[in-house]
Parts: C-alpha cells; sequence; structure tokens
C-alpha cells in the first residue's frame, strides 16, 4: 500500500523519535525500512502524528526500482548534487538524509557536529574532524558508565545553555568496527556495509539507558578536540580558538543568528576545553577520565 510522504507517495514507510526531533522516512524499496526498523526497535514508539522532518528514498528512474537499484534523497530539505547510493548502502542514505533535514531545518537548538556523554548530570562534549575518533569515544564512554547523548550532533538550547541527547546508532567505520565488537559482544549491531564513500561501516545501538533518557538534557562541563594515532598529549585551549572551531562544527551557527551567537559565547565562556592526542582507545579513554576528574 502506497503512502503520502512529503507530496510523494512511497511503499513503505517508518516514523523514529530520536531525542526531541521526529523523521518521517519513506522509501521505494522494503530493504532500508527494514534496517532501520531493526536500528530503532528499542526506541519510543513516536507519540506525534506529524513529524518535524520528512524523508524519502527514491528510484532516480522507474526502473532504477528494479534494474541497478539507485537510491536517491528528497524530503524537506535536499542537495541538488548529492549522488544517489546503490541500494545495498540504502540505510547509510536514510541516516544520511536524516542528518541532512537537522543540518539544513534545524531552528531550535545549536548544532554542533560533536559527540557527547553524560555524567552525574554534566555533558562531555567531543567535537573535531571525521577521523578523529569522536564516536569509538563516546561509544565507548558508553559502555563504561557514561549515558551516551549522541555522535553526530550535540543540541545546544540556546536558552538555558543545556545539551540535549541526540542517541542516534553509532556510525562506526572500518578498524573501529572491528575493535568494539570485540569490546561488546552482545551488543546489538546493524548489518556491515562494505565499499562505502567512507569505507566499511556498522551501526551500534546505544545502550538501553542512552534510549530510555533520551529526553533529559544536563549541562555542558567540558570539551574536547581529540585526534586519534597521535603521541599522547594535552593542550590548552583559548576561549577565542573554541569559538572559532565550534563555529566551523556548527551547520546552523549563522542562520541562527544573534540566539547562536549569544548560545556559543556562553557555551565557550563557561565550559573548559582541551586538545588531547592519543595513540590508542585505551590512552583515550585514560586522558578523558583524567581530565574529567580534574576540570568538570
Amino acid at each position: 500500500m502506497r503512502q503520502w510522504i512529503g507530496v510523494a507517495r512511497v511503499r513503505h514507510s517508518i516514523t523514529i523519535t530520536v531525542g526531541p526531533r521526529t523523521f518521517r522516512i519513506g522509501s521505494d524499496w522494503r530493504a532500508p525500512v527494514a534496517a532501520l526498523e531493526s536500528l530503532y526497535a528499542d526506541y519510543p514508539k513516536p507519540s506525534q502524528a506529524i513529524p518535524d522532518f520528512t524523508v524519502r528514498l527514491e528510484a532516480t528512474k522507474p526502473w532504477r526500482r528494479f534494474i541497478r537499484a539507485s537510491v536517491a534523497i528528497a524530503g524537506d530539505h535536499t542537495l541538488p548534487d548529492a549522488v544517489p547510493v546503490s541500494l545495498p548502502h540504502g540505510l547509510i542514505a536514510a541516516e544520511m538524509a536524516m542528518n541532512l533535514q537537522m543540518a539544513l531545518g534545524e531552528r531550535r537548538f545549536l548544532l554542533l557536529h560533536a559527540a557527547s556523554v553524560e555524567r552525574d548530570g554534566k555533558v562531555l562534549i567531543i567535537t573535531g574532524e571525521s577521523g578523529a575518533g569522536k564516536s569509538t569515544l563516546s561509544a565507548l564512554l558508553g559502555s563504561r558508565g557514561w549515558r551516551f547523548m549522541g555522535d553526530e550532533f550535540a543540541l545546544v538550547d540556546p536558552v538555558g545553555g543545556l545539551a540535549h541527547p541526540f542517541p542516534r546508532p553509532v556510525s562506526l567505520k572500518n578498524e573501529s568496527v572491528g575493535v568494539m565488537q570485540a569490546l561488546l559482544p552482545n551488543a546489538h549491531f546493524g548489518p556491515v556495509m562494505q565499499d562505502t564513500p567512507k569505507g566499511d561501516i556498522r551501526h551500534l545501538v546505544p545502550h538501553a539507558d542512552a534510549i530510555a533518557k533520551m529526553a533529559e538534557p544536563a549541562t555542558p562541563a567540558l570539551i574536547l578536540f581529540p585526534r586519534f594515532g597521535y603521541a599522547r598529549d594535552v593542550r590548552d585551549m583559548g576561549t577565542s580558538e573554541v569559538f572559532v572551531r565550534l563555529t566551523q562544527a556548527s551547520t546552523n551557527y549563522v542562520a541562527l543568528g544573534e540566539a547562536g551567537f549569544d548560545a556559543l559565547t556562553t557555551l565557550v565562556t563557561t565550559t573548559p576545553a582541551r586538545a588531547i592526542d592519543y595513540p590508542d582507545t585505551d590512552s583515550g579513554i585514560e586522558l578523558v577520565e583524567q581530565l574529567w576528574r580534574e576540570l568538570a
């Protein structure tokens, strides 16, 4: 049975709530929706009828549903030059589409491209370039007594400065897939997707506590800028440098205008920040715990 999603009819759909946002995702194929149903099976069922964002996974041409199936992203917000992906990577297309809606459409929260975890009502924000290790660090901390709050976006409320959870499944890449599988053999993992533009990808469903408490915000207490694969080091960071780096890490700082400036100014002037280098995951966790005891 076809359903209306946005302005188009789709054959399969799912509605997902993550933290304060709800997504309605429609697809020309069953496979991406089935993968999402598995990954988000433990998440609460949406209570509202109208989603915040809609997404469609569409065939680029009618015959592309069957012959060399090609998945294009459509929805409330799109990028005209986005390249379609093959159907075996349809789950990645859905995750990319959800990220895109947040990046281009979110106006309530200041978005930071960052991971975040919480302990004792205080939040550690971990941000950096792709490959810095923020997803792996946050997932490891989430398995060691911290509450995982997200590895894609940190949502900072301009009113009050609280960080709100957005605990999507963790997108693990390449070597980190094997590391996390060995450390968490009983965890819920999604399918392995090989030969993506970022290599091999497998999703890790967050601990049940992260999902149960995804409506509970907390106060930022420490900002870390990690670099994986370097000799162990800790460096102080000036407020101006932190501010500039976080403007670069935000997808909607400019769109929020004065509210975004005020929110980011408050965050960087009230929250200590450090840059850390670490050669392996054990060293990274040790550095995080040490800085948390000293600064948070």
